[in-house]
């Protein structure tokens, strides 16, 4: 008796230490497939950059790479979020992912074949960019459907997981392969990824709700969030913020393969190594940093932080000169955008109800997919115009003056109407003298 006792401990000690999800079997396969594919995807940016820089003598095509991949999310999320309730989520992930392993196996072939330009690997991105976009409202309701309500929470902090472990493998396996075997290769490694992810998706049972119907139900719902925001004010400066601060970090993704390659000339390994260290940055951040910091101050004030030191970090990026004074500067981007982004994430959902929370959160993601278009086209026309290095140092400088700015008017407004209540107490309740 006793030692079965303590056998069935020691299993329950077992359970209670791996991550719940990973004992689904089901989320613990398509997690597998997920690691595999999002670091060959992570692989087969670092490749497209490196083919650019080859490519076009201009950093102008580099920058507008960002531009191409943010531009579908732009265009594509809402309408394939409402596909998503009309269709089932394993028919929809199936096609995404034999659309996104074709879009990377021709990228492949042109590579091979001598064929490929900077057009048609711009537009390469922008496929491949339509493919994620329809792909990302059906996995974020695939998810809940496969795990329990138990295994959730950790499903969903896996998942983090598995894109910051892909973000530090990724660039460094193409950092390797790009230096022995070419950008073809790992263009097919990406291909092969999706479908090894395509093999893993389940098919949920679902009811349909029909297509007209979904769409219908669609359009109202735009328009009744659209008019949500247009009523409330909070929601409305939250939307902002998250804009203007997408608008100014994207200056990472579109001017930092500019100056790594262009300026300081790396090859193909240091690039890799370079994109690596952000990707460390990135989960120092998340595991150490953000839980460290949150115990100690207000969401605003690590948003600020987070702003005025990527800021900064603008201003290292245009000082250096060697490849590895860059480790430490894109290490700290990848901190900082991480706690930005998470702390601005924090202060909508605490501030979205719940009967709006989702169209809410999808238009945010909408309009900072927007934000970063039009910024990567503007930061890399300007660095075209005047340098990389003025560039930098100007969206610090915008960077700066934005968030100081916006701190100021805030604090006057608050101000304001602390004044205005202490006044309207004062006053008090006016009493009727007989």
């Amino acid at each position: 008796m006793g030692v079965s006792k303590t056998t069935q401990d020691t299993l329950r000690h077992e359970r209670n230490s791996m991550p719940s999800a990973f004992l689904n079997r089901v989320f613990l396969r398509i997690w597998l497939a997920s690691l595999v594919s999002g670091t060959a995807v992570a692989a087969h940016e670092t490749a497209a950059t490196w083919t650019m820089n080859l490519m076009s003598p201009s950093g102008l095509f580099i920058s507008l790479m960002a531009s191409l991949a943010s531009l579908p999310f732009f265009l594509f999320t809402l309408p394939a979020g409402a596909f998503a309730d009309a269709f089932n989520e394993g028919r929809i992930l199936r096609l995404a992912n034999l659309w996104l392993a074709g879009c990377a196996g021709a990228l492949a072939l042109l590579g091979w074949a001598g064929k490929l330009n900077p057009v048609l690997l711009l537009a390469g991105v922008f496929l491949l960019g339509m493919g994620f976009a329809i792909n990302a409202p059906a996995w974020a309701s695939l998810v809940p459907q496969v795990v329990t309500d138990e295994e959730l929470p950790s499903a969903l902090t896996l998942s983090g997981v598995q894109l910051n472990i892909s973000g530090i493998l990724g660039p460094a396996l193409a950092g390797v392969l790009l230096t022995r075997v070419g950008a073809p290769v790992v263009f097919a490694l990406n291909s092969l990824g999706f479908l090894l992810v395509f093999a893993t998706i389940p098919t949920p049972q679902k009811t349909r709700s029909g297509l007209s119907q979904t769409l219908a139900s669609f359009a109202h719902s735009i328009s009744s969030t659209f008019r949500y925001v247009g009523q409330t004010e909070n929601v409305r400066n939250i939307l902002l913020r998250n804009a203007i601060f997408s608008f100014f970090v994207v200056v990472v993704p579109a001017l930092a393969p500019v100056l790594l390659l262009k300026e300081l000339r790396l090859d193909a390994s240091s690039l890799g190594l370079v994109f690596a260290s952000m990707g460390v940055g990135s989960v120092i951040s998340a595991i150490f940093v953000i839980p460290w910091l949150r115990s100690r101050l207000s969401t605003d004030t690590l948003m600020m932080i987070a702003q005025v030191a990527l800021a900064g970090i603008y201003i290292l990026m245009a000082t250096v000169h060697h490849c590895l004074y860059c480790l430490v500067p894109m290490a700290l981007a990848g901190a900082s955008w991480t706690l930005a982004a998470s702390e601005l994430w924090v202060i909508a959902q605490r501030a979205i109800p719940n009967s709006v929370r989702g169209r809410i959160s999808a238009l945010m993601m909408v309009l900072s997919q927007g934000a970063m278009t039009l910024g990567a086209i503007i930061w890399g026309l300007s660095a075209e115009l005047v340098g990389t290095r003025l560039t930098l140092l100007t969206a610090a400088f915008l960077f700066l003056t934005t968030v100081l700015g916006s701190m100021l008017l805030f604090t006057i407004f608050r101000n304001s109407e602390i004044i205005e209540d202490k006044a309207a107490c004062n006053r008090g309740p006016r009493l009727s003298v007989p």
